[in-house]
């Protein structure tokens, strides 16, 4: 089974079509978890309505707790031998899940990343100054891994990649925090067109991108321990 995590804030116009979106994309059993930040939109009282009719795990949390530790809480609550993360922004198309998943077997990987920067990939309707920093923060990154975009939000892993993990939940970027510091044999790279949310805003600011740079002096700190 494969438990896939959405993190929700303020996400009411968006979840219910995600939810009907990968039903009608898988035909394997799955179970859904939903981590709400306490949304005031109500996205957390739509998730109950939808949890009625689909295999849904809801949990609700007190205050906006960010987007690391919503995953990583679905992570503790997971039954799959498979999770998978994946934003409820509708940016990323749950109907490639079943081609991750079949790529994952067949490449005899633990993690499998939908990818935004290697060939086949596409990113459209970005503004130019988000693209502009997310190309700065991955030259920041790439020493600490191979991975071409070690901070997607759409990945899948085996559950024993994090079983034993000394993840820390802060920020935004999971799988860069997951990719650094949990303990798998090969990880690999699945194209996919990005498409910038429609409905609701970004949650990013000045307090995640200094959340970031916390992020990655304590991740160049653990790298450079663990080659010592």
């Amino acid at each position: 089974m494969i438990s896939i995590i959405i993190p929700t804030f303020n996400e009411s116009k968006n979840i219910t079509v995600l939810v009907e979106r990968v039903k009608a994309s898988l035909f394997q059993p799955y179970e859904l978890i939903i981590v709400d930040d306490a949304s005031p939109d109500g996205t957390g009282a739509i998730a109950e309505r939808l949890a009625l009719d689909h295999p849904i795990k809801i949990v609700h949390r007190k205050a906006k707790l960010g987007l690391a530790s919503a995953v990583l809480e679905g992570f503790k609550v997971a039954s799959g031998e498979l999770f998978c993360v994946i934003d409820s922004d509708l940016s990323h198309p749950p109907e490639i899940i079943p081609l991750l998943i079949k790529d994952l077997e067949k490449q005899r990987a633990d993690i499998i990343i939908a990818s935004r920067f290697i060939k086949g990939s596409c990113v459209e309707f970005w503004p130019k100054i988000r693209l502009w920093g997310t190309n700065v923060a991955m030259l920041t990154v790439a020493p600490l891994t191979r991975v071409k975009d070690p901070m997607s939000g759409f990945f899948i892993l085996k559950s024993k990649v994090v079983e034993d993990a000394e993840l820390i939940p802060r920020g935004f970027k999971i799988l860069l925090e997951i990719l650094v510091k949990a303990k798998y044999k090969k990880a690999v790279e699945y194209p996919f067109v990005f498409i910038d949310r429609v409905y609701g805003s970004s949650k990013l600011n000045l307090g995640t991108y200094l959340i970031f740079i916390v992020q990655l002096f304590d991740l160049y700190l653990w790298k450079i321990k663990s080659i010592l």
